[in-house]
């Protein structure tokens, strides 16, 4: 592999796998992974705790001037992500902070106030990012880029697993029915719509494993650089 600095836009819907894999991918390739959805759920986290409705566009634009977000990473790569000081990789997770995560991403100037970080880690050093604008916003000269899906039907279940797995279980229909909402919106905003680049690889995973999917994802990669 090249030593020359590059960038990998993975893009693809909620509970597609993006993290999963994109975190095994950069091990893999030793370069380094940015969650950039766990960015936007710790500003949903923010709202929240501020008691800010999210449909609140002004009053969310008006958080953003005392937010503080950091990343670090762990000696294993593991994304930290910090909130005014304090860890909340772990809460961040919960479902609740997922549906503010896409209420507030549809927010111009939440959008405009994280893409500068984004693009500065780049910049810095090779990385592989996932979200849902990666490839077409954020990372638009990314030498690699890839929009990962998969059915509703096989995310729902695979969040059902990882939640039960958590020890925090939800019902299936309910997860299936925010997938399918969150697709809903993401799709339909107004502001950086989910769609693959033009020039992105799509990879359906529906019928994979995780291994496989591994696989396929190295190889795409690979093959374009």
């Amino acid at each position: 592999m090249s030593e020359k600095r590059y960038a990998v836009a993975i893009d693809g819907p909620s509970g597609a796998g993006k993290s999963t894999l994109a975190r095994a991918a950069a091990r893999a390739l030793g370069i380094l992974y940015v969650d950039t959805g766990a960015i936007y759920r710790t500003v949903g986290l923010y709202v929240k705790q501020r008691g800010v409705e999210p449909a609140n566009q002004p009053a969310v634009q008006a958080l953003l001037r005392e937010i503080h977000i950091e990343m670090r990473y762990a000696g294993d790569g593991l994304q930290r992500m910090l909130l005014c000081g304090a860890d909340v990789t772990d809460e961040i997770r919960l479902p609740e902070i997922s549906v503010l995560a896409s209420q507030v991403s549809a927010i111009p100037a939440v959008r405009d106030f994280l893409l500068e970080m984004q693009r500065d880690m780049a910049r810095r050093q090779s990385v592989i990012m996932d979200g849902r604008d990666i490839g077409t916003v954020v990372l638009p000269a990314a030498e690699v880029k890839i929009y990962l899906t998969a059915s509703a039907q096989e995310r729902a279940r695979r969040r059902y697993l990882e939640l039960q797995q958590r020890g925090t279980p939800q019902d299936f229909d309910q997860l299936l029915r925010e997938i399918e909402e969150r697709d809903m919106r993401d799709r339909n905003r107004s502001v950086a719509p989910l769609r693959p680049a033009e020039d992105a690889v799509v990879l359906d995973t529906t019928a994979c494993t995780f291994e496989q999917s591994l696989e396929k994802l190295l190889g795409i990669v690979r093959a374009r650089l």
